[in-house]
């Protein structure tokens, strides 16, 4: 599982000010944020109109780190500060550890679709600390050197608790909400209450709950879609099952020549100078970062941005179907896959 530095956790606990919890909240949208481009672009390196099972899985696990990142965004918002998305640190430069010095040896890259990437990065990074075993398992215990992201989570949640007034002291008007999400998941954060129910909806939506693999939504958190992906077959309830889910759902099939052959962390300093593939990389980066740019904007007193920003991440995917479609210069059997640099925007939002 995705373990972090110990020094974070104790940050939010030794914080006395709200104030003090803005660089840990900075640091939560950029841990949701990160997981995003590997996500997508797995989702991205199928061949169009193939295996939809499984792309529809990752794209509602996209949509919800999505949301996690604004409620993360909205709880700064809510406590006083500000979100700082549109910048160069803000990117990781991948392949990479995921930010808040994530320990162990998982390092995550853009990279196609995959068994092994399923099984090896993506569960990982939405693993529990304590997965109901669905199945058995002879992992190595680790020892407890390090936090986990629900270890973070529950800290931040519990110094809300304990020094944050009943009503927020942020402007109201900065709070992000969206007809694309339910309002029982997505909602403003004005009081101590909202942001303690707002981060259980983080925690269960990617890890589930000590006793169920279902988050505050009814659905599989995340960790369970990704493992259903890996096992090729759906969790479903199961009476006579020892925890009351089994893998003995419907098949969901998986075909290895429906994914492209992305070339894996690719760069734009790789494809030729003045090439057409070298500009289509450089127009998806800079389509990524007009998206950062806008989400900077939302998240920073212009909320009504939102549907701006989420018609970007259909000119993102066009861009990148493209670009894997296209041969990699010099690299014989490869296609060229996106890299989520980041350059200055183009097209500010009014």
């Amino acid at each position: 599982m995705l373990k972090i530095n110990p020094q974070f956790v104790r940050a939010v606990n030794d914080a006395s000010s709200l104030e003090d919890l803005y660089p840990m909240l900075q640091n939560a949208i950029e841990l949701e944020h990160a997981t995003i481009p590997p996500y997508l672009t797995a989702l991205f390196s199928f061949k169009p109109n193939t295996s939809s099972e499984i792309r529809t899985v990752i794209h509602s696990i996209v949509i919800e780190e999505m949301m996690h990142m604004t409620i993360a965004a909205n709880i700064l918002n809510a406590l006083g500060g500000s979100p700082d998305i549109s910048n160069p640190n803000f990117v990781p430069e991948y392949p990479t550890h995921l930010p808040m010095g994530i320990g162990g040896s998982l390092i995550v890259g853009i990279e196609k679709y995959s068994l092994d990437l399923m099984k090896n990065v993506f569960m990982e990074i939405e693993e529990p600390e304590n997965p109901i075993p669905f199945k058995s398992t002879n992992e190595i215990e680790e020892p407890a050197t390090y936090k986990t992201i629900g270890d973070f989570y529950k800290a931040v949640q519990d110094k809300i608790n304990e020094i944050a007034p009943d009503v927020l002291p942020g402007n109201p008007a900065k709070q992000v909400t969206s007809s694309f999400f339910s309002p029982d998941l997505l909602y403003p954060i004005l009081t101590k209450k909202n942001a303690i129910d707002a981060i259980n909806i983080i925690i269960e939506q990617g890890e589930g709950s000590s006793v169920s693999p279902l988050g505050t939504d009814n659905e599989l958190a995340h960790y369970y879609k990704f493992e259903e992906l890996y096992k090729g077959q759906q969790l479903v309830p199961d009476k006579d099952a020892p925890n009351g889910y089994s893998f003995t759902g419907p098949i969901i099939p998986f075909d290895a020549s429906n994914v492209l052959p992305l070339f894996p962390n690719t760069k734009a300093n790789m494809l030729p100078l003045g090439s057409e593939e070298r500009r289509l990389l450089e127009a998806f980066n800079q389509t990524y970062s007009n998206l950062l740019y806008g989400l900077h904007i939302t998240f920073n007193g212009k909320p009504d941005n939102l549907p701006n920003t989420i018609g970007l991440m259909f000119d993102l995917r066009l861009a990148c179907q493209r670009l894997a479609e296209m041969p990699f210069p010099g690299k014989y059997g490869y296609t060229i896959g996106p890299s989520y640099e980041f350059v200055l925007p183009n097209a500010p939002f009014n």
